[in-house]
Parts: structure tokens; C-alpha cells; sequence
């Protein structure tokens, strides 16, 4: 049997109810009563997402990438990371994709290639998130949305990966994109 096969692990958790207790427009949280694995009567809270989380590492022929800078409410400090949003979930991520990469650094992208497919905390939440790579660019005007306050830096990807390294970036999609990058970047030529 193989270890990548995921069909021939069972369920170990049973639901008894579920219990709605609060949404907005991005997400709906719950609680459901649950008999754990070990047998035993338990809660689990869970917040299930609205949208996808989508992820973009734009690329130029030189080797260099963008970044996006912002203050993130929920972590009460300044987050550096990749450009991103979220997409509704009856949308491609690719669309969503390319709706962000314009919105939030003005860049368009002729070549796209989806390199991470993730779930970001599944041990509370069944976000689901992509992470694409943007190439041939053309630059433009960005369309930032109202409540957006950004600032946009370009820099070496080398350094992007060094920022991860020292924890300059710690946003999960961020690190995770960068990195399987890093690892695979030979393939996208740079």
C-alpha cells in the first residue's frame, strides 16, 4: 500500500451536530459536537472561508520579483509579502490570479503557471490557497482597492528568498511560494 494514497485512510472523527455561530462576507465559523478519535465527546471549532487565498510571484526577464507591504489588522504589525487576494470560489484562481497581480502592483503577465496548491491552518480552517508564477510582464497602473494601503517594492527574487530566510517574511502562502520556487526556479529559466 502506498503512503500516498490517501483513500484507505478512514474518517476517524464522527460529528453529532453543528452549531452555526457567526458569518460575514469572507468567512462562517462553526461548532460541532465530535467524538474524537480516542472515543471521547469533544468541540471543534471551525472557520470555513468564503474564498480561495491566491498567491503571485511575478517574474521578470531579469531575474527580479515584487513585493507587496501592508499592516496586517489580525497580526497587529507590517507584513511583507507576495502579491494576493482572495478569489471567490465559483472563479478559476487563475482569474482571480491575474485580477490581483494588476490590482495590486499595476503588472500583467502573459505566461502563468500555478506552482503550489495548499491549505494554510487545516487544523481550524478549510482555506485553500494557490500560489502562481507571472511571467513576460508588462507594467501598468495599479487599481487598489479602497480600504488597500500598500506599499509595493521590487527587489532581486535572491533577496526574496534571504527575506524569508531571516524572517523578513513570515506569511505562509508567502514562504511557501518563494521557497518551492527557489527550489524549482531552474525550470522557469532564471
Amino acid at each position: 500500500m502506498n503512503n500516498w494514497d490517501l483513500s484507505h485512510y478512514p474518517n476517524p472523527w464522527k460529528r453529532l451536530n453543528s452549531t452555526f455561530i457567526y458569518a460575514n462576507p469572507w468567512i462562517h465559523v462553526q461548532e460541532d459536537q465530535v467524538i474524537n478519535p480516542s472515543g471521547g465527546e469533544g468541540i471543534y471549532g471551525l472557520v470555513k472561508f468564503k474564498n480561495f487565498a491566491i498567491g503571485i510571484i511575478p517574474i521578470d526577464e531579469f531575474g527580479n520579483t515584487w513585493l507587496v507591504g501592508q499592516y496586517r489588522y489580525a497580526l497587529d504589525a507590517y507584513s511583507w509579502e507576495i502579491p494576493m487576494g482572495g478569489g471567490p470560489k465559483h472563479e478559476l484562481p487563475i482569474e482571480t490570479a491575474k485580477r490581483e497581480l494588476k490590482e495590486e502592483t499595476g503588472l500583467t503577465a502573459i505566461q502563468w503557471t500555478e506552482i503550489a496548491h495548499l491549505h494554510t491552518s487545516n487544523s481550524v480552517t478549510d482555506e485553500e490557497g494557490w500560489v502562481f508564477v507571472a511571467q513576460d510582464l508588462t507594467q501598468g497602473a495599479p487599481e487598489l482597492e479602497p480600504t488597500e494601503d500598500l506599499t509595493v517594492y521590487k527587489l532581486r527574487f535572491d533577496e526574496a528568498i534571504k527575506w524569508v530566510l531571516q524572517g523578513k517574511i513570515t506569511d505562509a502562502i508567502s514562504v511557501a511560494g518563494i521557497m518551492k520556487l527557489a527550489l524549482t526556479r531552474q525550470v522557469f529559466g532564471f
